[in-house]
């Protein structure tokens, strides 16, 4: 088909297991309003467990028969989005071009704002009225001093859809991500509305390396288009006995 839009298959992953996530975990289990790391979030690696997690989605992927791999890789320039796409690359041995995965803005973290580092506990407790305030507008429009809405978020994501279609029409898209990036990118590609992307969200964290997926399908509308396959996917570390793991990504650190 000459005048297809998407690519063939898109591959929406989220990073492996931080060591943020383990310490949001500790410091939630502990009532710490402040989760207790120092480094900035964007530098925050991938724990032990999450290169393990990274290499057993690498693994799978490296499975897959020669055409049917991801040939473009896209991520967050989180160090724990970087780290988990160049594992992929590496343990799949995928022949991406150029070499390695491309590191895109617009793919990362959604911005806290004041939020940052702060446990739910945290921000009830330093901002009463600002956490009032969350809780009535909701997630998908509330926006936190100096941060970003779901809505915020979206519209980065909108233009990064506008370059996949204009740059890798044809081909196969892995992109590498954060929880609230693989549910935008849902929201987008999916046409739902905020009630639905809500209680997508509400019912269960993506877990760490799990896999959305899409297909170009050439018999759906006009001009064919990207049809759901995968969501959520963890059979690839289940079948590596990884273990699976879901943890909120809330920032570890403030940036700078």
């Amino acid at each position: 088909m000459t005048d297809q839009k998407w690519p063939q298959t898109i591959w929406i992953a989220r990073h492996g297991q931080s060591a943020g996530n383990v310490a949001r975990d500790d410091a939630e289990a502990a009532g710490h309003p402040l989760i207790d790391i120092a480094i900035r979030d964007v530098d925050v690696p991938l724990s032990a467990l999450g290169e393990e997690q990274a290499q057993a989605l690498g693994q799978w992927f490296g499975d897959l028969p020669g055409q049917a791999r991801p040939g473009v890789v896209l991520c967050s320039p989180y160090r724990r989005a970087r780290q988990t796409a160049q594992l992929v690359i590496e343990e799949g041995r995928l022949d991406v071009e150029p070499p390695g995965c491309i590191c895109d803005e617009r793919l990362r973290e959604k911005e806290f704002g004041i939020l940052d580092r702060l446990t739910r506990h945290g921000i009830a407790l330093k901002y009463p009225e600002l956490n009032e305030q969350r809780l009535h507008v909701g997630k998908f429009y509330f926006r936190p001093p100096g941060g970003e809405s779901w809505c915020d978020v979206i519209l980065r994501l909108r233009s990064v859809l506008d370059t996949v279609t204009r740059e890798y029409r044809g081909e196969r898209v892995l992109i590498v991500a954060h929880q609230v990036i693989v549910n935008c990118l849902r929201y987008l590609l999916e046409r739902l509305d905020e009630t639905e992307i809500l209680d997508i969200d509400r019912a269960a964290d993506v877990p760490n390396c799990g896999v959305t997926s899409y297909e170009f399908d050439p018999t759906r509308g006009r001009r064919g288009k990207l049809v759901p396959r995968l969501v959520n996917f963890v059979s690839p570390l289940r079948q590596a006995g990884t273990p699976v793991t879901a943890e909120p990504d809330v920032p570890a650190a403030p940036k700078s």
